[in-house]
Parts: C-alpha cells; sequence; structure tokens
C-alpha cells in the first residue's frame, strides 16, 4: 500500500517537469558607422498563427530616464506597440529592463515560463523589434514549433538594426 500511494504522489510531479520547456533568445545588435549612435529600443514577444501576442517576453528601452520619460518612446516599436505595447504598464517585472550596447544579446525567460507551457501546441511565431532614435527600425519573425519535442535551434536574420537572431528551445 505505501508503495502505491508513492508512486500515485510521485507521478504528477514528473508529469509537470516533464512539459516544462526552455526558450533563449540571441540577436545581434550591429555597431552602426553613423554620426548620431543612440541604443536601440527592443521589444520580442511571441505570437500565434493569427499573428495576435500569446505573450510579450523582453521590452529593453531607457530606464534611467527621469520620471520614466524613456516609455515615451516605445510607441516607436510600431508592430509591438500596436499589438502589446499600449495595453500594458511600464515597468513590466521580469519583461522590461535597459537598452543594451552593440554586441550579441543573450535573453532567457523565467518570468513567461509558466506561460510558455500553457501554449497550445502548434506553430508560433518569435518577433523581435528593433527603433533607434535617429535610426531605423527593423522587424525579424522566426517561426517556432512549440513545445519542443527535442532540443532545436530557429534563426533568421535582419538587415541592418539587427543582425542574426536565434531561438532556442529545449524540452
Amino acid at each position: 500500500m505505501k508503495l502505491r500511494y508513492s508512486i500515485a504522489v510521485g507521478l504528477p510531479l514528473v508529469s509537470v517537469s516533464a512539459m516544462a520547456a526552455d526558450l533563449t533568445l540571441k540577436f545581434e545588435l550591429p555597431q552602426l558607422n553613423v554620426a548620431e549612435y543612440h541604443r536601440p529600443y527592443v521589444a520580442a514577444w511571441l505570437e500565434n498563427a493569427d499573428q495576435k501576442v500569446v505573450t510579450n517576453l523582453a521590452v529593453l528601452y531607457d530606464v534611467k530616464k527621469k520620471d520614466n520619460a524613456g516609455t515615451k518612446w516605445l510607441k516607436d516599436m510600431r508592430q509591438w506597440w500596436r499589438k502589446a505595447g499600449r495595453d500594458v504598464a511600464m515597468p513590466m517585472d521580469g519583461v522590461s529592463g535597459a537598452t543594451r550596447a552593440p554586441g550579441e544579446v543573450s535573453l532567457s525567460f523565467p518570468v513567461a515560463k509558466e506561460a510558455l507551457n500553457k501554449l497550445p501546441a502548434g506553430n508560433y511565431q518569435l518577433v523581435v523589434e528593433a527603433a533607434r532614435e535617429a535610426g531605423g527600425r527593423e522587424l525579424v519573425k522566426v517561426p517556432v514549433a512549440w513545445p519542443p519535442k527535442s532540443a532545436q535551434s530557429f534563426s533568421a536574420k535582419g538587415k541592418e538594426e539587427l543582425g542574426d537572431v536565434t531561438v532556442q528551445v529545449k524540452p
């Protein structure tokens, strides 16, 4: 009887951990040779086949501006703003953060993990949008199959404001 009870109690724990999956985003912010360089604002989100936002993953903006004035320019990330940005209050715990210097940026999403693991199986797109003051704007979409059955990597490439964009998933 004790053996059956311990197995029955342990089964829900095994099934919960078996469903847990990880997602990591890596993207390149190229060093641009321009007279006036500003770090880009960057938003990353996951959308379903209907192009509806299922979760915000990251919003990187100038968090050090006095009186949270950096939020004024979030609407320059037009696609994110129209789909999700105007409906959220900044800062978002575990989602928003400071802009990054040129180079490779790697982000993982422990706060979004619960939302990600509740997603129905299917094809999604991880969208990364970058906008820079006195500069350009770019949107890169990376197709992602969720939940992952094995460790996989999906990638796309930007042309100017973003370089390589890679999404790594593992069960």
